[in-house]
Formats: C-alpha cells, sequence, structure tokens
C-alpha cells in the first residue's frame, strides 16, 4: 500500500496510531514483540512511511485496547485510506479530517494559503483564534480546547527548521472587527512582527481589484519534500483534499496569479502598518 503513504488521510492514519499508542502507555519495541512485529515496521506505520491495511491496524488497536468509540474512529480512517479524494461534509467529520490538516502542516515544504475575510490560522493570535471560536455556540470547554490546538498548530512556523508560509490575505481581513475591543489591533500588530520572519511571506490583495480566482473562496497548498502536493479547502460544516494534480495545477496557477495583483510584501507590511495608525488614532 505504499503507493497511498503521504496522502492526507495517510498522515491521518499514521498520526492516529501513534497518538493511540502513547496514549495507552505501550512503547514501539513493547507492542512490536506483543504483535510479533518488527519494530521498523511499527514505526513506519507511524511515521507514515508506510500504510497498514485494515487487518493490521485492527489487530494493533485490539493490542492495545483503545476505547470502542476510538477504534471505530480509526478504523474508518483505514477503510478509507485508499480514496484520492477526501471530502467531508458536516460538523462532526471536521475534527477527523483535522488530523489530516494538522500533519499536512508538519510535514510540508512549503504552505501557501489564500485568505478571503479572515487572517490565516497559522498568523492568528489566540484571542482572535478564541473570538471566532465563540461564535459557534459550543461549549466552553470545547472552545478552549479548539483554542490549544489552533496555539499548538502555529508551532510550524517558529520551530527551529520552520515550514515556509506564504500567506496571501484579502485587504477586507484586515478591517473586520473580529472579538472585543483591542483583539484586532494586537492581531494586525502580530501580523507584522510574523512578516519579519524569514520563513513567512505576506502579501495582502487590495479590494476593488476587479473578480479574481481567489473569489471563488479561500484554500491551502500543501508542497511536500517527498509527495505530490495537494489542496485543502474548509467551510463553515464541510472540507475537503483535492491531491488531483489537474486541480493541483489549477490552484497553483491562482496562486501566481494572486500573487501578481497583490502589494508585495513591504507594501504589505506598510499598508497593515497603516491600518494599525489608523485604529490607534480613532476616537
Amino acid at each position: 500500500m505504499a503507493a497511498t503513504a503521504g496522502t492526507p488521510r495517510a498522515r491521518a492514519l499514521s498520526a492516529a496510531l501513534r497518538e493511540a499508542r502513547i496514549s495507552s502507555g505501550i512503547g514501539v519495541r513493547a507492542l512490536a514483540r506483543q504483535l510479533e512485529l518488527s519494530h521498523v515496521q511499527i514505526s513506519n506505520w507511524e511515521t507514515g512511511s508506510r500504510v497498514p491495511d485494515v487487518e493490521t491496524v485492527a489487530m494493533i488497536l485490539a493490542a492495545i485496547r483503545v476505547s470502542p468509540a476510538e477504534r471505530e474512529r480509526i478504523l474508518d480512517i483505514a477503510r478509507n485510506v485508499r480514496e484520492p479524494n477526501w471530502l467531508t461534509v458536516g460538523m462532526n467529520g471536521i475534527p477527523q479530517q483535522l488530523a489530516g490538516v494538522v500533519e499536512c502542516e508538519r510535514a510540508a515544504k512549503s504552505i501557501v494559503e489564500w485568505t478571503p475575510m479572515a487572517i490565516p490560522g497559522l498568523l492568528q493570535t489566540t484571542e482572535y483564534t478564541r473570538a471566532i471560536k465563540e461564535t459557534g455556540g459550543l461549549p466552553q470547554t470545547d472552545i478552549e480546547l479548539r483554542v490549544m490546538l489552533s496555539a499548538s498548530r502555529r508551532e510550524v512556523v517558529t520551530r527551529q527548521d520552520p515550514v515556509h508560509f506564504h500567506a496571501l490575505i484579502s485587504a477586507a481581513a484586515l478591517h473586520e472587527p473580529i472579538g472585543r475591543d483591542g483583539v484586532m489591533l494586537e492581531q494586525l500588530k502580530h501580523l507584522v512582527a510574523m512578516a519579519g520572519r524569514p520563513n513567512i511571506a505576506i502579501q495582502i490583495v487590495p479590494l476593488r481589484i476587479g473578480w479574481h480566482p481567489g473569489w471563488a473562496g479561500p484554500f491551502v497548498l500543501y508542497e511536500f519534500p517527498d509527495t505530490s502536493p495537494v489542496v485543502h479547502f474548509e467551510h463553515h460544516s464541510s472540507g475537503a483534499f483535492i491531491p488531483a494534480e489537474h486541480d493541483v495545477v489549477e490552484y497553483q496557477k491562482a496562486v501566481e496569479y494572486l500573487c501578481g495583483v497583490a502589494m508585495d510584501e513591504v507594501e504589505s507590511v506598510d499598508h497593515i502598518g497603516e491600518v494599525i495608525d489608523h485604529m490607534e488614532g480613532a476616537p
């Protein structure tokens, strides 16, 4: 099943197996002895370089004694791991697909994200994220868990060997008042600070320039060092990974177009600074 290694589903499966084993308190070598397998095989499955079949996944889950609900969740990923596209419809499916997003972020060599109405998640402040999550009507404990997860995901742009992140942001997102007083101002100052990192490029796409492909909706393009690129887009209650080459090429063209109409990096930071000055000078 090596052909599926590196796909978002395969990455989600490897992460699920790894986290389930760690939660059980069983080491890789101990699990390998219990199953009479090589510890290298276990490691390959947990890193995503190899993909186990459904029967093997079931055997692993039985050995580490996961809960029935967790067992079914992980087996569902394994059963569909060969499917190239990953479409999720309904709020209940988003957390499962989020595991694929997190693993793509960790494994990518570069990420390009276009956001027409909000600040990209990897560049959000904690309070900006919390303000968005609070509009969903979730219990406070769920909100805090999601805020913590979002904060942990940002490590990919600040770690020792960070991913290269290119943010294309509509100017509209800079002016939309998200959260209570001060949240948006803090967020914009954070954008300026992050733009100073060598692995982060921020370009603002101005308004009133006519139609462009970005108006079709937000998307994220992941490029990997060892596998083909994929596109991900997520809406309120649905999301999809698109790995098909002809679709990825179209999104790469969209990125090129958006870069062409956007302000350059220096102009973008200057523009954000002007918005900050206006906010600080407002009565």
